[in-house]
């Protein structure tokens, strides 16, 4: 058995990093593990403690999730916000017999200006460290990638119907953001079991999915996921009308206006979301 240690994070469902996981796979008796250092969120007045170990686990679910699927298994973790120091502590933790980092191309990657490989093929101990570069760019991520932004309205029968034909039409995997209630982020707890109630609805209906709290303000929420996911599409689902608050302010326009994703809208009534 070989043992591979994946170090990811924007890239980590990019097609180079998922294509030399699946030749290892192939070759038979590899087991993978894969670390995630943490991100911070570049949007809104608060940075809750959360976001970003959020951020990260959610990278982690959906692609051991993705990978699954394939019969890949992959074991994961959320590492330190250093990337360095998240690859010597899994080394420590995970007996790798080779290394794979998976970076931005130069001009865009903070790791590669901070000489991340370098750094990590000096602490391997003469282990094989291979470097795999994703321009996300040009060629895209191995798989589509849907961001759903719901509070109150999560779980909704007119949500749940788009959700399911969006996942049927290819392979897809989504990310949910719900937004905190109150401009000082009350009410995590009830915000939190509401998403967690929400995953576990997709799951069973078979949606590759994972989930986030994002800031109190909606538009902040979408930017900080925009920012740290690459996504080709949006549903954002409000209640009807007059109703939303989110309407009032103008965000599924505000959204379009600031992303080349595709932005669709779905109003929900209360009457249709699990109690």
């Amino acid at each position: 058995m070989r043992n591979v240690l994946v170090v990811a994070n924007r890239t980590v469902a990019g097609r180079s990093l998922l294509e030399a996981v699946r030749q290892r796979h192939e070759q038979g008796d590899h087991r993978f593990h894969l670390v995630v250092p943490l991100a911070q969120p570049k949007h809104g007045n608060v940075i809750y403690d959360e976001a970003e170990r959020d951020a990260a686990r959610l990278r982690v679910d959906l692609v051991t999730a993705y990978l699954a699927r394939e019969g890949i298994k992959i074991s994961g973790e959320v590492g330190d916000e250093d990337p360095y120091s998240a690859t010597t502590d899994a080394l420590a933790s995970f007996p790798a017999d080779e290394i794979i980092v998976s970076t931005l191309p130069q001009t865009r990657s903070g790791w590669l200006r901070r000489d991340l490989v370098d750094r990590i093929r000096d602490a391997a101990d003469g282990r094989p460290v291979e470097h795999v570069v994703t321009d996300l760019q040009s060629e895209g991520l191995a798989v589509g990638v849907t961001l759903v932004v719901a509070n109150k309205t999560a779980g909704g029968d007119e949500l749940l119907e788009l959700l399911k034909r969006d996942a049927e039409q290819q392979d897809r995997v989504f990310i949910a953001v719900m937004p905190l209630d109150g401009r000082e982020g009350r009410h995590t707890g009830e915000s939190r079991a509401r998403l967690s109630r929400f995953i576990d609805q997709l799951r069973e209906n078979g949606i590759t999915a994972s989930g986030m709290l994002g800031d109190p303000d909606p538009y902040d929420a979408v930017k900080n996921a925009l920012s740290l996911f690459t996504v080709d599409h949006v549903i954002i689902s409000t209640l009807p009308g007059a109703k939303s608050g989110w309407l009032r302010a103008d965000l599924v326009d505000r959204v379009r206006n600031s992303t080349a994703a595709t932005v669709d809208h779905v109003e929900v009534a209360l009457e249709g979301v699990p109690a």
